[in-house]
């Protein structure tokens, strides 16, 4: 697998597509951290990590949806950067999606973080994803 990232976040767009509850994906620590800051930010319900014999484990995400009408909180998720075109910007190019309403996840030398906290403390770094 070339874009583990990637994968991560194709298997979470398919599981809403198919309406499942929980999807479950290679554990990484990049990947536990992307799972941190959707669940404080209020786009899954919760995330573990089981450990498996061999490996990292395995990374289950509980998927949130709207109890009356049962739409996803996750509308949209994409990859920005890819491994063959990386996008790097700096603090003060980082991107707002929907004006505000969305987050991009950021990976900067303080770890990863979404794109207003990474403005809050003024650094830049790779822009992993968008989400809204």
């Amino acid at each position: 697998m070339t874009d583990p990232i990637a994968d991560l976040l194709t298997r979470i767009r398919n599981a809403i597509m198919a309406g499942h509850k929980v999807v479950e994906a290679p554990a990484s620590n990049l990947k536990k951290e992307i799972a941190r800051i959707l669940f404080e930010k209020g786009y899954i319900l919760s995330y573990k990590v089981v450990e498996g014999e061999k490996g990292q484990g395995t990374l289950k995400i509980a998927l949130k949806y709207n109890p009356r009408s049962k739409q996803p909180a996750i509308k949209r998720i994409e990859r920005a950067s890819r491994p063959g075109l990386r996008k790097y910007n700096g603090a003060d190019d980082l991107p707002r999606v929907l004006n505000g309403l969305g987050i991009a996840i950021i990976s900067t030398s303080r770890g990863l973080m979404t794109d207003k906290e990474a403005r809050n403390e003024n650094v830049g770094g790779e822009v992993l994803c968008y989400v809204y």
